[in-house]
């Protein structure tokens, strides 16, 4: 999943994306408004971590026009300020969610993916498609004879963008969009690299090839 974390706090942002990486999150950034407000319409993201206090202006500023020019990603609003009147503001302005800091870096990974998930329309952890379950608490794939495999941080996102829209077709541009960041350069054959990858654990009927199109993953297996 791609995600962006607003921040101008330079040593915050730093580990803020080492751990949101960690938790299965593709990372960009943004330290102002100018560079919130730009990505955040040029940019295609799953969710976003967005600091009302940036120099150059106030994070609901970017909110606010985010949501005016239909920017639907789920945004969760983080800031010092634990005032009542400045939940209740964030939330009108088209905040899913809001955290106070300090705040523990587990709750803000488990706030995350729950407003994902309910932007997708689920409740639960567990992702399922066909006889293929992905936890994504784990980053665990579970195939259908019940066995259990770790994933890699890249592998994990690949398979979440797949198995979150089964019989989707996932041009290889989209799938390099939510598998690596703005300051990644990965190789034009990474995404092949990574699908066979996978093929090997949750089977190679699984995940179809449309040639031409792109992939996608087929839930009837």
């Amino acid at each position: 999943m791609r995600l962006l974390l607003v921040e101008d706090d330079q040593l915050l942002a730093e580990g803020l994306a080492r751990q949101l990486e960690k938790a299965g999150f593709s990372v960009d950034r943004a330290a102002s408004v100018h560079e919130a407000m730009m990505l955040g319409r040029q940019e295609e993201y799953r969710a976003c971590v967005l600091d009302l206090g940036l120099p150059d202006g106030n994070g609901l500023d970017v909110l606010r026009q985010w949501r005016e020019n239909r920017v639907a990603f789920p945004v969760l609003i983080l800031t010092a300020r634990g005032d009542w009147k400045d939940k209740v503001g964030g939330l009108k302005a088209g905040a899913d969610d809001y955290l106070a800091k300090p705040f523990q870096t587990e709750e803000l990974v488990a706030r995350l993916h729950a407003i994902v998930r309910r932007s997708e329309g689920r409740v639960l952890s567990t992702l399922r498609a066909g006889t293929i379950e992905l936890d994504e608490n784990r980053q665990m794939v579970r195939v259908k004879d019940g066995t259990e495999h770790s994933l890699t941080g890249t592998e994990f996102r690949l398979l979440r963008c797949l198995m979150s829209h089964p019989g989707h077709v996932f041009s290889k541009e989209q799938l390099m969009e939510q598998l690596y960041n703005l300051s990644d350069s990965p190789t034009d054959n990474v995404i092949e690299a990574y699908i066979r990858r996978l093929r090997k654990l949750v089977g190679a009927s699984a995940i179809k090839t449309r040639r031409g199109q792109g992939y996608l993953f087929d839930e009837a297996v």
